[in-house]
């Protein structure tokens, strides 16, 4: 059963993370490249603090972005601003989502994301959370996947595994780290092949973190994922 209101508050301290580590940077440093080929440090900032604006739009019954365009142009017209200005930014942009988290509403109600997806509000703090968490990681700054909360790495990999699963691309796959199961991929009509390791490795790979090189693979090689 998914908890809005721990999902919520596990949002807040993992925004209140971010902050306090992205403070130790200056200026210079925000605009070095982070771990997203591409993206400068200020670039993954500026993208979660409109994606939390973005997310204020879904649950708020509004389009998540008016366009991909335009969601693409806010980012790089906010990516070269000064440490200062994006931590502000993140900042208030993570209060009114708190904000529209905390009004009154029906959770149960189904939400538009982008491109046509949908889910219900409930699962909404969740996705931002992620956001946090892995862009926190991609930022470079020491904040590794081992460093992750289980609970969110565990609830990760479900919904990762998930997002794959029946996509014709992905062969039958089983994941376990030796204690855990998960499976993904296309319908068992093939042989399984099964990727076992560590959670963060697990997390690392299906997030295309990390290259499974990490990873133990038996009855195959290991798959290609498509691109999140």
């Amino acid at each position: 059963m998914i908890d809005h209101g721990h999902d919520l508050a596990s949002v807040r301290d993992a925004t209140d993370r971010l902050l306090t580590a992205a403070a130790r940077l200056d200026n210079a440093s925000v605009a070095e490249p982070s771990r997203l080929p591409g993206w400068t440090r200020g670039h993954v900032l500026a993208h979660l603090a409109r994606n939390a604006d973005a997310l204020v739009n879904v649950l708020e019954g509004r389009p998540m972005y008016v366009s991909g365009e335009a969601r693409d142009a806010d980012i790089e017209r906010d990516a070269p601003r000064h440490l200062q200005a994006q931590l502000a930014d993140l900042r208030e942009s993570a209060d009114r989502f708190q904000a529209a988290g905390a009004a009154p509403a029906d959770w149960s109600r189904t939400v538009e994301l982008r491109n046509g997806v949908t889910d219900s509000a409930s699962r909404v703090p969740f996705r931002r959370w992620a956001e946090v968490e892995l862009h926190h990681v991609d930022l470079g700054i020491g904040y590794e996947l081992e460093h992750l909360p289980e609970p969110f790495t565990e609830r990760e990999i479900v919904f990762l595994a998930d997002r794959f699963s029946g996509h014709p691309d992905v062969p039958p796959t089983r994941l376990t780290d030796g204690t855990r199961v998960w499976r993904t991929g296309r319908e068992a009509t093939d042989a399984e092949i099964t990727v076992t390791g560590p959670a963060p490795e697990l997390l690392g790979w299906l997030a295309g973190r990390r290259d499974g090189s990490g990873l133990t693979v038996r009855g195959g090689s290991l798959p290609g994922l498509p691109p999140l």
